[in-house]
């Protein structure tokens, strides 16, 4: 018996803890996304318990990542949209709004592919200062995940461990948000996870598995790809790069591979900021001439600063999804060796031209990024790592025009937006004549916004918790919701299904997806990406597209809101279909129906077997007649 006591208080001590750091929801990963998450949760009355791994927050914002990796400029998420404001009226407020610090900050004008840039600390004062003002979020740091306590599907509390030491928290929460790059509450708990890529055949996704592929390059300014942007009215900034058709020997075989990590690396060149660079003890010469083709420094941020992006180490990943902390942090020391040795192999060795020597000599490490570590960051890029196998499973498809009509697939539970380009970085170094290094696509060409399933953050086990980071997706699927601005629409879209689920004491996997993309419509969260308008100041017709553009109403990215509704259109709309690519497909034939005459609202209250028609003293616009029809249907209980 005694052998079982010091077990027994154990257990009772860790109750006892819990109940000490009582919390509506717990977050894990203090990563953009899960800050936003924490925000937007405190903001709609609930407590938060914001726990991350490091004692610094922010992720890859905060650790050099220095570009906002999104091609759409317009509005879609007020929290997202607030972080990117505070940086850009962080440089107006001290540089002045005609100084290169907020233009740099700021989107260019149409035409230029460049995208916001911003320095690290900025982001990290930008996400303190938002935490610190949310009294109902309590910050816990350098403590990850080791442990899960359940009830059937329902997390009851979860055990944290101190990085590189022993003491624990447990703590006990209503729902539970895995926010982190790893997954790694989510694999504690039980939910079922994968890495690596699958198979062509699994999914039957054209560019998964092993592939061989060539980048191809513009030759005019403004060609930009995706070319729907100048035939189709795509509203995107585009891109200057794409790759051609997979190459003989893409055999499309699944296997374990990821694609490759790096440091984000912050250099500056500003000599009274500049720290010199020491050749590390770890210098590996034949890898720095393999990378000859990614030589240079690359994106250019604010005050002289630069976020690098060329230091890949092809393969050194493998074992860090699955890895515990000392293997990760050992594979994380060798790529920290590479990026700092290949600054220094730049910038002195004979292999490289000296004009590039004495270029590559003006760069240091900043000393004011990272202070407290040499000016170097503390995270490396986990660009992949363990995914959820979810309850729905994000794929190339997604991300693709659906067969006979102009935009992604329509998902009936859509929460957020794609709009990234389906990308992977080098998964070998193996090649054929012609090709890049195995495993590196960029869809650029092929790629379309696409619509993200709340089931993506549901674990098939488990009602209480929602997976926001490592969201359910395929290896080719990934590529298109790996930045952090889809992460913080996806994090933002989460909170609200959090307070939603509180209000109606549920788990958030029993919300009912209408209920939940009400309430998203109704804080101006983007469900559904259209060409003629943003949700800059949303209107009631515009926050009734969003929320029927999951519905199938629309079979292109134009909303056209302020155009006449047609007999055609409005007899479709009137009885749409279950499968909402069904109803899109309707929608189609009718928007080619030569009979354009429009509706009358009356008419139009007849048709749909509702007795009050929409106000109107002029021609009924299908905007109207969205937002009639929105207000006029009862959200199920």
């Amino acid at each position: 018996m005694r052998r079982f006591i010091p077990l027994l208080l154990s257990v009772l001590t860790t109750l006892v803890a819990a109940e000490r750091d009582p919390a509506d929801v717990v977050i894990y990963g203090a990563t953009p996304g899960g800050i936003v998450t924490a925000v937007g949760a405190a903001r709609e009355g609930l407590r938060v318990t914001l726990i991350h791994h490091h004692a610094h927050l922010g992720g890859m914002m905060s650790n050099g990542l220095g570009v906002l990796d999104t091609i759409y400029d317009g509005k879609r998420a007020p929290l997202f949209d607030e972080v990117c404001a505070r940086m850009v009226e962080h440089y107006r407020k001290k540089f002045g709004a005609d100084s290169p610090q907020y233009r740099t900050s700021n989107w260019s004008p149409r035409g230029d592919t460049r995208r916001p840039m911003y320095e690290p600390h900025v982001a990290e004062s930008v996400f303190e200062a938002m935490l610190a003002a949310e009294p109902r979020i309590t910050v816990i740091r350098e403590f990850h995940p080791i442990s899960a306590r359940r009830d059937g599907a329902r997390v009851i509390s979860a055990t944290f461990r101190r990085m590189g030491g022993e003491a624990t928290r447990t703590l006990a929460a209503t729902a539970f948000v895995d926010a982190s790059y790893e997954g790694d509450l989510a694999a504690v708990a039980g939910a079922t996870m994968t890495w690596g890529r699958e198979s062509r055949g699994q999914y039957g996704e054209p560019h998964a598995g092993r592939i061989f592929t060539k980048a191809i390059f513009v030759t005019a300014a403004k060609d930009y790809f995706p070319t729907a942007i100048r035939t189709e009215g795509l509203n995107l900034r585009g891109f200057r790069a794409t790759t051609g058709a997979a190459l003989p020997g893409s055999t499309g075989e699944g296997d374990r591979a990821i694609q490759a990590y790096n440091f984000r690396v912050c250099w500056t060149r500003n000599s009274a900021n500049r720290l010199p660079v020491t050749k590390p003890a770890r210098y590996e010469r034949d890898l720095y001439l393999g990378l000859r083709d990614r030589w240079g420094i690359g994106l250019g941020a604010p005050n002289a600063k630069t976020s690098w992006n060329t230091p890949l180490l092809v393969g050194g990943n493998f074992e860090y999804p699955n890895g515990d902390w000392p293997t990760r942090h050992a594979i994380a020391a060798r790529h920290q060796d590479l990026a700092i040795g290949l600054l220094w192999f730049l910038q002195n060795d004979s292999e490289v031209p000296e004009k590039m020597r004495a270029e590559m000599r003006e760069w240091g490490l900043p000393k004011d990024e990272f202070t407290d570590n040499g000016g170097f960051p503390w995270e490396m890029y986990v660009r992949e790592a363990r995914r959820l196998v979810g309850r729905a499973v994000f794929t190339e498809h997604d991300g693709l025009a659906a067969p006979g009509l102009r935009r992604a697939p329509v998902k009936t539970d859509s929460i957020a937006i794609t709009e990234w380009p389906m990308d992977s970085h080098s998964c070998h170094l193996d090649t054929v004549p012609g090709s890049d290094h195995e495993g590196k696509v960029l869809l650029t060409e092929e790629s379309r916004p696409g619509q993200i399933s709340y089931r993506c953050l549901l674990p098939k086990e488990l009602n209480n918790l929602l997976v926001t980071g490592a969201v359910s997706s395929s290896h080719i699927g990934w590529g298109a919701i790996r930045l952090e601005p889809t992460w913080m629409h996806l994090g933002e879209s989460a909170a609200v299904a959090l307070a939603l689920a509180q209000e109606r004491k549920i788990p958030p996997a029993d919300l009912p997806p209408d209920v939940l993309q009400r309430r998203l419509v109704a804080r101006g969260i983007m469900l559904t990406f259209f060409n003629d308008f943003d949700l800059s100041a949303p209107t009631a017709e515009q926050r009734a597209a969003q929320y029927f553009g999951s519905r199938g109403f629309f079979p292109t990215y134009d909303a056209r809101l302020d155009a006449p509704l047609t007999h055609a259109v409005a007899a479709v709309w009137a009885r749409p279909d279950s499968d909402p690519m069904m109803t899109a497909r309707r929608v189609a034939t009718a928007e080619a129906n030569s009979d354009t005459a429009p509706i009358s609202a009356v008419e139009w209250s007849r048709l749909t077997g509702r007795p009050r028609p929409p106000a109107t003293s002029g021609t009924l616009t299908r905007g109207a007649a969205c937002a009639w029809l929105l207000a006029a249907a009862s959200p199920p209980n």
